[in-house]
């Protein structure tokens, strides 16, 4: 394997193998109905070899595919249970695996970042990789220093292979239905476009990660590596050791649960407040839980810029709806863009769409699962239902959907991990207009 596929054709063959290969298991699935088999077990080994082939599709093209079936993985909360477990595998490994690029391009790109002289900066360096994941791969390395780091290194060939794969998977926009029932595609893949050029740029990412390490500097609950170099195309930072958050979703304790879904809602609610920056790629692969009990965070490419932090309507209109003040949520609601203006809309069909989605801040604690989301979703997704309808009819400001999908993304975790949670008591502290007096 060589750099990443850049003509648009040849991904696009790639990429056309999903449906073909989702229509082929069709047929067969139907030949085999007609030899008698049972139509739940057909069914299932059909899901299966979906998945395998998904897996193997979008990892292998790493790029915008990959980044895609990242960010669609942190969604698996909210399918249905009969077809969650044959996705469950292959969407949890594309959240922290791809084929590695062979060690002499890797190394052509480390001459071209740090010059020809570049092994000089490490006392030993790794060549295989100790993670491959969309845009890029991380090596371990001890600096000259002596410190542990990871070097994240930009796959040659990533901005081109990005805009030709959000490019042609908005074409099989339906084909993803069949993963994840309900959840609208096109957006998820037209926002992730947008930041394609902030996520190529590593010098940027680099900054975020310095702003977030600054901001959570000593903190008892969240650890930021620091930065040691940074290049258009490598960062440098301090080596995270420990349990990928994927592992405590598989098999942790109640109390290693609850433990990384309170920290993970603590991040969520502090750091655009402490460093004006939100974290915006909450897949799994992204933290460790650290042997002292801090959470670790990784990957900063993908942040949402918040100068103000977060913005204050949200956390007074979550309070409004929570005390019941239908008026004021309406006329905040208007003043905020969430309605359109000459838009007619029943208030109580609005408190009623609200209501349930707020349920996790409604309670001291809140223990987020799988059965809550899908019932969230099937009750939002579902264009029979009348929460739907209501739906439809109320408006996302553009600067809230960046807001809105981490969010979301956030919760789907939470409920990966069964976690119960201190989340009113998190958001009274940390998002501004939700503690009353605020």
């Amino acid at each position: 394997m060589t750099d990443i596929p850049q003509r648009g054709v040849a991904r696009t063959a790639h990429l056309a193998r999903l449906p073909l290969g989702v229509a082929g298991r069709a047929t067969v699935g139907f030949g085999k109905r007609l030899t008698g088999r049972a139509a739940p077990d057909i069914q299932s080994e059909l899901a299966q070899r979906t998945a395998e082939q998904i897996f193997a599709v979008l990892g292998q093209l790493k790029g915008g595919a990959m980044k895609f079936g990242q960010a669609l993985s942190v969604f698996e909360a909210a399918l249905p249970e009969e077809s969650a477990a044959p996705y469950r595998e292959a969407l949890t490994k594309l959240q922290e695996a791809a084929p590695p690029m062979p060690p002499a391009t890797m190394h052509r790109v480390l001459s071209e970042q740090f010059g020809r002289d570049w092994r000089q900066r490490f006392s030993s360096f790794d060549d295989t990789p100790a993670a491959a994941a969309s845009i890029g791969q991380v090596h371990r390395a001890v600096w000259a220093d002596g410190r542990d780091v990871a070097v994240k290194i930009q796959y040659p060939g990533a901005g081109p292979a990005l805009m030709a794969d959000f490019n042609q998977l908005s074409r099989f926009a339906r084909m993803f239905g069949r993963i994840s029932p309900g959840l609208d595609v096109k957006p998820l893949l037209a926002e992730l476009k947008a930041r394609v050029s902030e996520e190529l740029d590593y010098a940027l990412e680099a900054d975020a990660q310095r702003r977030f390490a600054a901001a959570y500097d000593n903190d008892p609950d969240i650890a930021v590596p620091r930065v040691v170099a940074s290049a258009p195309k490598v960062v440098v930072s301090e080596w995270l050791e420990g349990t990928p958050l994927s592992k405590i979703i598989a098999s942790g304790t109640r109390q290693e649960r609850d433990r990384a879904g309170r920290l993970l809602a603590l991040l969520h609610f502090s750091a655009p407040q402490r460093s004006q920056l939100l974290h915006a790629d909450p897949h799994p692969g992204n933290f460790r839980m650290l042997s002292d009990g801090r959470l670790g965070v990784l990957d900063f490419g993908a942040v949402a810029r918040l100068p103000g932090g977060t913005p204050e309507p949200l956390g007074r209109i979550t309070r409004l709806v929570l005390d019941g003040d239908v008026d004021a949520v309406i006329e905040a609601m208007h003043a905020g863009n969430f309605i359109r203006p000459g838009i007619a809309i029943d208030a109580a069909k609005v408190m009623d769409y609200l209501r349930p989605i707020l349920e996790p801040l409604a309670q001291p604690e809140f223990r987020f699962t799988r059965i809550w989301m899908r019932e969230q979703a099937q009750r939002i997704g579902d264009p029979r239902n009348e929460a739907a309808r209501v739906g439809r009819m109320l408006n996302l400001p553009p600067e809230y959907l960046l807001l809105h999908r981490v969010t979301i993304g956030s919760i789907g975790v939470l409920c990966q991990l069964d976690a119960t949670a201190p989340y009113r008591q998190i958001a009274e502290e940390w998002q501004p207009g939700f503690a009353r007096g605020n």
